[in-house]
């Protein structure tokens, strides 16, 4: 599914065959639209239209353009519209200092006004910033530490500005020109954050991706950014819709977002979501933050899965044959139930599973007080390890393990599955300070391949 979180269904080009562009996209597989008012008329028949379509949303609000005549009394209309059914969100409003349509001081006097009254009512802001980056971003600082949440649309920034919007909490919305090849700056913000931090939208009827460049956009086209952005962040198109579906859902509560998982597909790798427990509590761990991963919430609310429901959940994505390979990873230390490991991957290679692979912080001896890595190399084609730090002192800040010994026991598992598994990978995640080359020498010193794990503090 794909969520188009902003539109303007109700502009010229779109509203005299709104009902057309709705099946198109439909047909696309886009399955929610937030339609976005622009002043106090053009609000009310986007909440109209959201009260008439059940996949569609409104937000209202006075785009920066339109502050000039706007009084307390047109504020107070559209927080009452605000309350009415499928209304989600407050906007656009903002400031736009490329057209200066609207004086600067009105701008800003209405764009503070249209942010408070969204934090007071709960709501979420569409926040609109067109060369005003800086006063836009000091506005939204403000408010978010008051409780405002929300997004900015057709984000314009650089890669510096974009760090700093998501230090506030707000999500960062990419329309299609991030496909227009002039654009390289939009393409850094998109490769630089989380995917979890981005939204998609078309901003329809304007701004139509690369292929349709001089057409009238339309919510169909967000496939194409959709494609785009999947291609730049190394992603499957499922897995970008997936996460910013996820988004739209936990910013304006609209469409669906799936349920916590057992089995979980990224790219074309399915992984197993074995236990919690882990053996390490490392400071860059998402789990610290909540317990949703490339878009899948992998909250094991009814406990660690048995044997078989870890089996049944790879049948329920299609078998193991499907998947290029299949992952013992999950929220927590996959070895720390080493019998189930085992037990899984044996059946799973019974039914033609082409590849297994663990994701492991190394520490399976010292756990289980033995040699376990003859038991691993029997089902096991591939293995990742975290290695983390070229020392121990550096490995106990940042991994925080709670077995005594575990960075002597870390390294000594690497160097015997370097002996008896096909693939061995040593990884460390990049945090500053971290001498990603000792680690790489360390790898190899081991007879261990090397892969350095890119850290974003904001997910």
């Amino acid at each position: 599914m794909l969520i188009d979180t902003h539109a303007h269904l109700t502009y010229k080009g779109l509203v005299e065959d709104v009902d057309g562009v709705l099946a198109r996209a439909r047909e696309a597989g886009v399955g929610g639209f937030l339609t976005v008012g622009t002043d106090l008329e053009d609000s009310k028949k986007a909440a109209a239209l959201a009260r008439k379509e059940p996949d569609v949303w409104a937000s209202v609000g006075v785009h920066p353009h339109d502050v000039s005549s706007m009084t307390e009394k047109t504020l107070d209309a559209l927080c009452e519209l605000a309350k009415g059914e499928k209304v989600v969100a407050i906007g656009e409003a903002g400031l736009d200092y490329f057209r200066d349509r609207s004086p600067r001081d009105l701008q800003r006097k209405w764009f503070r006004a249209q942010a408070a009254r969204a934090r007071e009512l709960g709501l979420p802001l569409v926040v609109h910033d067109r060369d005003a980056h800086e006063p836009t971003l000091a506005i939204i600082k403000e408010e978010s530490k008051k409780g405002l949440r929300g997004v900015m649309h057709c984000f314009s920034g650089d890669l510096a500005f974009a760090r700093e919007v998501l230090a506030t909490g707000f999500y960062i919305s990419i329309p299609g020109t991030v496909t227009y090849p002039s654009n390289s700056t939009l393409r850094d913000v998109v490769m630089g954050v989380p995917a979890e931090k981005l939204l998609l939208e078309t901003d329809c009827p304007f701004l139509a991706p690369q292929k349709m460049r001089g057409k009238i956009n339309e919510p169909a086209f967000i496939t194409q950014t959709a494609a785009f952005v999947a291609e730049l962040k190394g992603l499957s198109f499922e897995d970008i819709g997936r996460i910013t579906a996820r988004g739209a859902k936990e910013l304006f509560g609209i469409g669906e977002a799936e349920g916590a998982k057992i089995a979980y597909s990224i790219r074309d790798s399915l992984y197993l979501n074995v236990t919690a427990k882990c053996t390490n509590r490392c400071v860059f761990c998402p789990k610290n933050r909540d317990s949703v991963v490339k878009g899948h919430d992998l909250s094991l609310r009814g406990g660690d899965p048995s044997a078989e429901e870890l089996l049944k959940a790879v049948e329920s994505e299609g078998g193991p044959a499907r998947w290029s390979e299949v992952v013992f990873c999950g929220y927590g230390e996959p070895l720390t139930r080493l019998d189930a490991v085992l037990k899984v991957a044996r059946e799973l290679k019974k039914r033609g599973a082409r590849r297994i692979r663990v994701n492991t912080d190394g520490l399976g001896n010292l756990y289980h007080g033995r040699d376990i890595t003859g038991e691993l190399a029997q089902v096991v084609d591939s293995i990742s390890i975290s290695l983390n730090a070229p020392t121990k002192e550096q490995y106990n800040l940042i991994c925080r393990p709670s077995l005594d010994g575990a960075y002597e026991s870390m390294l000594d598992f690497l160097a015997k599955c370097a002996k008896k598994i096909p693939e061995v990978t040593a990884t460390a995640v990049a945090m500053e300070g971290v001498d990603i080359k000792a680690c790489a020498e360390m790898a190899r010193a081991a007879g261990a391949k090397f892969r350095s794990r890119p850290y974003n503090e904001l997910g």
